[in-house]
């Protein structure tokens, strides 16, 4: 529920509009600009995963893994498949929206973002703690996926494979 409100509520009160964007091939690359940064936090755990690993007290640096190493591996990997999920749907979604919705590209990419530092700060406290973070990246994705295969075989089944 939290997701939908924030969207809606962002989508209204904040002041910017997309670009006028007539061509598929415009709103491609309107995509991937705003996609650029989502891959923020995605850096970031790579980074801060690179700073664990280095000082972290192993004498084997191909042994086991600690925790706080093993955390910040795990939210790397995970945040990069569900980017190559996410930049996919939003690359497609972006080819059926009307120019008034355009503004939801910016708008899902920040919630994207924040949702996946919400999930590592949530998976560093504690396991059981993470599904909220993992819900607000999940759920949103899964949404664009049915409006994606909606807009698809409903909408415009006839430029399917054009």
């Amino acid at each position: 529920l939290l997701c939908p409100c924030l969207i809606y509520g962002a989508y209204i009160f904040l002041p910017f509009d997309a670009p006028l964007l007539p061509t598929v091939s415009a709103r491609l690359v309107y995509t991937l600009r705003c996609a650029a940064f989502a891959t923020f936090p995605i850096v970031l755990g790579m980074i801060v995963s690179g700073i664990s690993r280095l000082c972290s007290s192993a004498l084997e640096p191909f042994g086991e893994l600690h925790r706080e190493v093993e955390i910040h591996r795990t939210y790397v990997s995970q945040s990069v498949h569900l980017f190559i999920l996410y930049f996919f749907n939003m690359a497609v979604l972006a080819t059926y929206l009307q120019q008034e919705l355009l503004k939801l590209i910016p708008l899902l990419t920040g919630l994207f973002a924040i949702s996946r530092l919400i999930f590592w700060i949530s998976y560093t406290i504690g396991r059981s703690f993470r599904a909220f973070g993992f819900s607000m990246t999940f759920l949103p994705l899964l949404a664009m996926l049915l409006w994606n295969l909606y807009g698809m075989f409903v909408l415009e089944p006839e430029n399917l494979l054009s």
